[in-house]
């Protein structure tokens, strides 16, 4: 145990933080908070786990900085919080990150390279930055097991999936059906919804589109148009976003109830006069008024006019059953390719006139509800695009071209410029156009997607939609409105989980089949697999060969596995594999292993499901669903009883970060930089963590000066003066309520700050918390207890008065060691130890392994708590007043005026008149009861808070506001709120709802708070100014002491050159100077040729200082 606080020449926080990473790494302080709390109740955590090949942002910091100190406040509470780290190991990031290291496409696998050799390689990249996420863990103080995570590509962690998918299987939750799906061909796979609405996935795009021409066949069903016509061609007019789809239109769909016209017109490229068919209601976007039903000789005199006029109009189902000519004939999608009765006009319920032309090209490969409408309507099906996104053979000029340009090419060009081109050339085109709107894009490689007709497995989610929404209910999300909104909206609309993905390193599709696809088994666990082995061994006469030491779960060896169907005929993997973000939502029970292991933790919810779970908010359509579906599948359980989505991280202009724009933050050189610590405090406190963070360096910088700056001056000042009075908590503990009031003041307000801090974090808000501590330490403790107590500390005789003093401070700075260390992790510990290797008042050696302080409500007293902020309030307004007219505080005056609203609020500030006078430097205090026709106020409507609050109201009531008299005024302060009648209806106007506006008035200076109001009598007699004159030598002198490197007792002897001023302020407050400087006597002298120059009310005088 030291006998003396260590004292510091500068605060160096990044020094710090090495000196605690090597003391909890060497004592095992992480593994001791959990063991020495091992029995008590858990409190469960899960880690979302981040994919090691890539680097960890400042994103992550922020996120994490949330879950450690949560999980750390709630092992300082008593709870057993184990943290178990993960790694997301499977998937499209690690796979495109393969190909692009190897040069090759996914095309190449299996042909250039065995797919045991490129998932080889995935196994090896995907632990890549592992030492890198390792780092920035440890260097930011993120309390989670390393030592033994979950990994997903790990058998284990699959055999979990294995029996999940099972169970899911048992349940008839697992489908195979052929659909249409969002498709990547840049990624090779088709993707499920919740990665389609991953942020910025939807992107706004300039594509050409085309209104196309499909020319009507004359026959028995189209015959009534054609006769309104004069027999001649009829063309249907079909607006596309997507020329590309062009080649395997099938139908046109129009609306039943939908009126069209048949328009007598001319094409606007070829000139050549024609008859349209478009709804009615759409006849404005194409054609002028003022050229409907002039001659169409006018197009030889004005290229852009576009005569027109109405031939006939018609219901959608009128035009049903018509036949067209298909619009891009060519080999590949002939008719007879197609199948059923393709190019006929059919009838759909989701045609609108909202824009386009009302009739909609209808291609049933590459749309929902194109695939749907088709199939009822029987007219086929053509796939004239590849899964890579290319045209297929036998088209002509279009053959093996891409539709997008998902290879980079450098020669791409536009495909759909070319079709549209093309299209005019041959007289099917009406309308060529660029059009700006929001296009889906694949999540990891920021290429478009297409919707295209997969045969895949899918989870019947929608079976357990209104228990999903029914549990969400119960889970406390922070934000509340993104539980209720932002996911509460995704489950109201949610379709069914595509979980198949046609890749190679990811988790297999447990289910075998035989080849008609008659017979099926779903394998939920390896014992199962070997025993259906040895089975079709058995049966099939094979040799296959399972050993538990060399079993990997991963393609290509579990597609080497041939099971036995029950009629003896083989059976073969299904393909695919599963969407990793199931590998990720299973990982609550996977993690261990159940139900092969560790029964009890799932079972009897020691491990399951979470109390708390933190990512960000992009996780809600992603992690935070698969999590909720999964369990409620499985389980019909939530998975998390809260959750914390943390907003996005912003750089400080409020752009978002990407390296394009070069405004990306590295974590590890902000933290090395800054420290840990200033960077944890600094994104907790700037904003919420569920708002948007505009991150800036100089808010951190700010955290580091303002609030860890002056904790650590405020611990340097406390160990300077205990350090000369050897205080080290051996005296008697002083109870408070015998402590002096200031004392007793600031452990009320220390105790009120507990329960806050406490209610704060309890309710997952720690931002709350974190700025509650910055407040009580600048406005309460620094700049208010430690300037007032000052000369209590200072003065020589070390009794009860100065160590009540000690004890109260010293208790200050341990609670808030103790209350900052979750946020805070190594200055929290630094101060503790530097506190507690003294006094050893705590019998733990790291703040960490300590409780959490509950707060003593027996020592909370409102009412001193409410007169000493009434003091620090009234004396902020008078330091105001002072800056305003250039008055120093060293420059004592008169009186001020206080306007009293009640009697308990003078009797209130009697108590603290002492502390206000020596504050703001007065004589006196004076209470005036009526102020009125010495202070006159008025009122300034809040609009912002009116417009909020009143709406349409807000005129009428701020005009009331305005003509308040000063007895209206008056009711308000005293009340806080007053009442007025607008419209026969009674309105509650509160303080907040309004500013008081005071005028000086000659010799005084005015200032006013919310319903307090101070006058400051300016005028400066003689004597008040000799006193100010001997009050600025004192600081003069004190600032020479310690420039000198003076000890706070040495005795000093002063001389002063002589001046008729500076002579009558040191006669008339010798004994004060004397006693603040520590000096004898003062000497002044005619003639001093030594010493150092000072300035005092810019008279420069010379004073020589020397040790007694």
């Amino acid at each position: 145990m030291s006998q003396k606080y260590t004292e510091y020449k500068q605060l160096q926080m990044p020094a710090i933080e090495q000196e605690f990473l090597a003391y909890w790494k060497s004592s095992e302080t992480f593994k001791k908070s959990i063991t020495q709390r091992s029995g008590s109740k858990p409190f469960v955590f899960f880690e979302g786990p981040p994919s090691a090949n890539g680097l960890p942002g400042i994103h992550h910091v922020i996120s994490r900085t949330l879950k450690d100190l949560i999980c750390r406040y709630k092992t300082m509470q008593g709870f057993e919080v184990n943290r178990k780290a993960g790694w997301d190991t499977h998937g499209l990031p690690v796979e495109l990150g393969v190909e692009k290291e190897l040069g090759i496409t996914k095309e190449d696998i299996g042909k250039t390279i065995s797919v045991a050799d490129y998932n080889k390689k995935c196994r090896e990249v995907v632990m890549r930055y592992k030492d890198k996420w390792d780092g920035i863990t440890e260097q930011m103080g993120y309390w989670v097991d390393l030592s033994d995570p979950y990994i997903t590509f790990d058998n284990n962690y699959i055999e979990t999936l294995w029996w999940a998918l099972k169970e899911l299987y048992k349940k008839d939750y697992l489908y195979k059906s052929v659909s249409i799906q969002p498709y990547s061909p840049a990624a090779g796979t088709g993707l499920s919804s919740h990665e389609l609405n991953q942020p910025g996935t939807y992107k706004d795009v300039k594509d050409t589109t085309v209104v196309a021409m499909f020319e009507a066949i004359q026959d028995e069903a189209s015959a009534p148009l054609f006769a309104k016509s004069n027999q001649e061609k009829i063309h249907f007019l079909a607006w596309t976003t997507t020329p590309w789809t062009l080649p395997s239109n099938c139908g046109l769909t129009v609306g039943g109830a939908i009126e069209y016209s048949l328009v007598k017109t001319i094409n606007p490229y070829t000139k050549v006069a024609v008859h349209v068919v478009l709804a009615t209601a759409l006849l404005g976007k194409f054609f002028k008024e003022e050229f409907k039903g002039v001659d169409f000789a006018i197009v030889n005199e004005n290229e852009k006019a576009l005569p027109w006029e109405v031939v006939a109009t018609f219901k959608g189902k009128d035009l049903e059953g018509m036949r067209y000519h298909q619009l891009m004939p060519f080999e590949a999608n002939a008719k007879a390719v197609a199948g059923g009765d393709p190019f006929r006009v059919i009838v759909g319920d989701f045609v609108t006139t909202e824009d386009g032309t009302g009739i909609v090209h209808t291609a049933p490969a590459f749309g929902a509800d194109d695939y749907k409408v088709g199939a009822k309507n029987n007219i086929g099906i053509l796939v004239m695009v590849d899964r890579e996104g290319k045209f297929i053979d036998g088209l002509g000029p279009w053959s093996a071209r891409f539709v997008k340009n998902y290879k980079d090419a450098a020669d791409y060009k536009d495909i759909d410029v070319d079709i549209a081109v093309q299209l005019k050339l041959d007289g099917k085109a009406f309308k060529v156009e660029k059009y700006e709107h929001t296009y889906p894009h694949c999540w990891r490689t920021d290429k478009p997607i297409i919707y295209y007709p997969l045969d895949a497995w899918f989870i019947r989610t929608t079976a357990v939609k209104n228990r999903m929404i029914e549990l969400n209910k119960t889970i406390n999300w922070k934000p509340k409105a993104t539980g209720e909104g932002r996911f509460g909206n995704w489950l109201e609309n949610m379709v069914d989980w595509n979980l198949s993905r046609s890749r190679y390193w990811g988790t297999p599709l447990p289910i075998w089949a035989t080849e008609d696809g008659t017979e099926r088994i779903c394998i939920g666990s390896i014992e199962e697999l070997k025993s259906e082995i040895e089975k079709a061994n058995a049966q099939l006469g094979l040799q296959q060969m399972v050993r538990d030491e060399s079993v990997d779960l991963h393609k290509p060896f579990v597609d080497e596995w041939v099971l036995v169907a029950p009629s003896g005929k083989a059976m073969r993997r299904e393909p695919d594999l599963i969407d990793v973000w199931f590998d990720s939502g299973a990982m609550p029970y996977a993690q261990w292993h159940y139900p092969f292991e560790n029964k009890d933790k799932v079972e009897q919810h020691n491990a399951f499901p979470a109390d708390f779970i933190a990512e960000g908010v992009d996780q809600t359509r992603g992690w935070f669903y698969t999590l909720h579906a999964l369990s409620v599948m499985l389980f019909d359980s939530v998975a998390y009883k809260t959750v914390v989505s943390n907003g996005l991280v912003l750089d400080k202009s409020g752009n978002k970060m990407s390296k394009r724009l070069g405004n990306v933050v590295d974590p590890f050189k902000t933290i090395e930089k800054y420290s840990a610590d200033a960077t944890r405090w600094y994104l907790i406190t700037n904003a919420a963590p569920w708002d948007s963070l505009k991150f800036d360096e100089d808010g951190i910088q700010e955290v580091q000066r303002k609030f860890f700056g002056t904790l650590y001056n405020t611990y340097q000042f406390f160990a300077l003066y205990a350090n000369v009075d050897g205080f080290s908590f051996k005296e008697q503990y002083i109870p408070v309520a015998e402590r002096p009031e200031l004392d007793r003041w600031i452990l009320s307000a220390l105790q009120s700050l507990i329960k806050q801090v406490t209610e704060s974090l309890d309710n997952y808000e720690p931002t709350q918390a974190g700025r509650a501590i910055e407040t009580f330490l600048d406005e309460q403790l620094s700049n208010w207890y430690v300037r007032l107590c000052r000369r209590r500390f200072w003065k020589g005789e070390y009794e009860q008065d100065k160590i009540s003093a000690y004890q109260t401070l010293y208790e200050c700075l341990e609670t808030l060691s103790l209350l900052i260390a979750p946020i805070s992790p190594f200055f929290a510990d630094w101060l503790y130890n530097n506190l507690n290797k003294v006094t050893n008042r705590i019998d733990q050696t790291s703040v960490h392994l300590a409780n959490y302080p509950s707060a003593n409500l027996s020592i909370i007293d409102s009412d001193l708590e409410e007169r000493m902020l009434m003091a620090q309030d009234i004396s902020s307004l008078v330091l105001s007043i002072r800056k305003k007219i250039s008055i120093k505080v060293r420059q004592p005056l008169k009186k001020i005026l206080i306007p009293i609203l009640n009697d308990a609020m003078k009797q209130q500030l009697e108590l603290v008149a002492p502390i206000i006078i020596n504050e703001v430097n007065i004589k006196e205090v004076e209470y005036l009861v009526d102020s009125e026709g010495f202070i006159k106020k008025k009122l300034k409507p809040n609009f912002k808070s009116l417009g909020a609050k009143l709406g349409a109201h807000m005129k009428a009531a701020a005009n009331l506001i305005t003509n308040f008299t000063q007895d209206q005024i008056l009711e308000l302060e005293r009340n806080q709120s007053i009442q007025i009648t607008i419209n026969n209806e009674l309105i509650t106007i509160n303080l907040q709802d309004v500013e008081i506006i005071i005028d000086d008035i000659p010799g005084w200076s005015i200032a006013s708070k919310g319903s307090l109001t101070v006058a400051l009598d300016l005028t400066l007699t003689p004597e008040l100014e000799m006193e100010g004159i001997a009050r600025e030598l004192v600081n003069r002198i004190q600032k020479i002491r310690k420039d000198s490197n003076f000890e706070l007792t040495d005795r000093i002897n002063v001389k002063i050159k002589s001046d008729e001023k500076i002579n009558a302020a040191i006669n008339q407050y010798n004994d004060y100077i004397c006693a603040e400087i520590l000096s004898d006597d003062i000497e002044t002298v005619n003639d001093l040729q030594e010493g150092i120059a000072i300035e005092v009310n810019e008279i420069t005088y010379h004073v020589l200082i020397s040790k007694n």
